[in-house]
């Protein structure tokens, strides 16, 4: 996105403001309005998108049931059922929305939307420090209009969460090393994000600093720099605050630990199409499906890195010349997701987000490096047009959740149970064949789930409400049509209503 210029490498940090990114008034006036008009949109979406099955309802029904019951030291995955599969940090953010603001789509949202946030203010400011002002604008724009983080930061899931904590660690650990000041504060922040990740996520966040931190001082030979850290304290913080909540879950339910360490944090990313999933299936993938994964993520500004490749000894040289290591550790924080997720067959896209604040501010890096500081008129529309295309993209989406949900095919139960509540304030839907997380949260729970058809002949006469998948055969024949009135299809589901007999009202 930057034109031609004088070719010269820099050292991070110590870059004289004439040879930074130049950014005039307008271009920087420019991409402070895609930064904000990505917000907005994003808080649209906030409000406008309902959940769908299955991965965002599921984690908003479990925050949801933390709050009903007041148990914040096990998630539940259905009442009295322990959730296992993730720690609680996004469930706690979650939980706390909803007991804040209510129990809705917003109040599921806006704590992983302030994480969100704090992310971007951090990268900006650290990137501020090594390269100036219109680099790190930069970053943060070309960072927030990535498909999966302008998802993600307002998603409900773990990911975001533990991206938080990664990232946290990683640019403290570059401050710890780079700054001749006092850096106890950057150390101690060190491994509070480190604590943050493996409340988020677990031990993978461990395994995504650590290996890519390591590569780096044995590539660079600073590993002796690694000193600099306050381990003993830290490791006492990092315990501090990440240890309660692990010990207290496995005395409440005990063989959580087991589970979760060596189902979830080793047989889901060895063993193909793992079958010791207690919340789902394993899906098993080619080996290597990471990286074409982190090309649909990263778009549209996966993109750009194609000229990037097309100069190598450019970039090599770039590379070479950087005696500070700035670009080596980049690299290595946006790759480390991919080259650890390599030989996994279960996997899923959002396990490239940990890598991709580095990749925003190594593409802007690079662009800097090879084409000049000074962005020309097409480097301008050009940045213009691919971040406006998330923005744009996501605004058209969150319109059509709202007023034409069937248009985008929505896996989502809001409306359905809307339409059963005007019917019945507080019916209780039966979903036939499978279970929906979705109608779980929009009914505070009600939802039940007739997994075996053949109990549909003998349904209790209390059960008024039936859910059936459009494709099932029951969905357009007249099976139900002695007691049940066919309402309507919405989204996935047509619902089925049996009225109240008059005998029973009388009663």
């Amino acid at each position: 996105m930057w034109d031609t210029g004088t070719h010269q490498t820099w050292s991070p940090g110590r870059v004289p403001a004439e040879e930074r990114l130049k950014l005039s008034q307008t271009d920087h006036t420019a991409l402070v309005c895609l930064l904000v008009g990505l917000g907005v949109v994003r808080v649209l979406g906030i409000f406008t998108l309902p959940f769908t099955d299955t991965t965002e309802a599921r984690y908003a029904e479990i925050a949801r049931k933390m709050v009903e019951t007041r148990d914040w030291i096990t998630p539940q995955f259905d009442y009295g059922v322990p959730f296992w599969g993730k720690p609680p940090l996004h469930t706690w953010l979650s939980a706390l929305g909803m007991d804040l603001f209510g129990v809705n789509e917003f109040g599921a949202r806006v704590f992983i939307f302030v994480c969100a946030i704090v992310l971007l203010l951090s990268v900006y400011r650290w990137v501020r420090a090594e390269m100036g002002s219109g680099a790190a604008l930069a970053s943060v724009v070309m960072l927030s209009s990535t498909v999966l983080f302008f998802a993600a930061s307002a998603f409900v899931m773990t990911d975001l969460v533990m991206t938080l904590g990664t990232t946290c660690t990683m640019i403290a650990v570059w401050r710890v090393l780079n700054s001749e000041n006092d850096t106890n504060g950057y150390g101690l922040l060190a491994f509070v994000g480190l604590a943050i990740g493996l409340l988020a996520k677990g031990p993978v966040a461990l395994v995504l600093c650590a290996g890519p931190l390591i590569l780096w001082g044995i590539l660079s030979g600073r590993w002796r720099e690694f000193g600099k850290l306050p381990w003993m304290r830290g490791v006492a913080l990092l315990f501090a605050i990440a240890a309660p909540w692990f010990i207290a879950a496995e005395l409440k339910t005990p063989g959580f630990l087991h589970y979760f360490i060596i189902g979830e944090h080793f047989e889901r990313y060895t063993v193909p199409d793992w079958q010791g999933d207690l919340y789902g299936n394993g899906h098993e993938r080619p080996k290597g499906a990471i990286w074409v994964d982190w090309i649909t993520a990263f778009l549209p500004w996966s993109i750009a890195y194609f000229p990037v490749l097309l100069k190598p000894r450019a970039v090599k040289a770039t590379f070479t010349a950087d005696e500070s290591g700035w670009r080596s550790y980049l690299l290595l924080w946006a790759l480390s997701p991919m080259i650890l997720f390599t030989p996994s067959a279960n996997i899923l896209a959002a396990y490239t987000l940990p890598g991709m604040p580095a990749s925003a501010v190594l593409l802007v890096c690079l662009y800097s490096d090879l084409w000049g500081r000074s962005p020309a008129r097409a480097s301008r529309r050009a940045f213009v047009i691919f971040s406006a295309f998330t923005m744009i993209i996501g605004g058209l989406y969150a319109v059509l959740a709202s007023i034409a949900p069937h248009e985008i095919k929505l896996r989502s139960e809001r409306e359905l149970v809307a339409k059963l509540n005007e019917i019945s304030e507080g019916a209780t839907p039966y979903y036939v064949g499978y279970r929906s997380y979705s109608a779980e949260f929009y009914t505070q729970g009600r939802a039940q789930v007739i997994q075996d058809t053949s109990q549909l002949d003998t349904l209790d006469a209390t059960v008024r409400a039936l859910a059936v998948p459009q494709h099932n055969a029951l969905s357009n024949s007249q099976y139900l049509a002695g007691d049940f009135q066919r309402i309507g299809q919405f989204g996935r589901h047509v619902l089925f209503y049996r009225p109240i007999a008059e005998a029973e009202v009388a009663q």
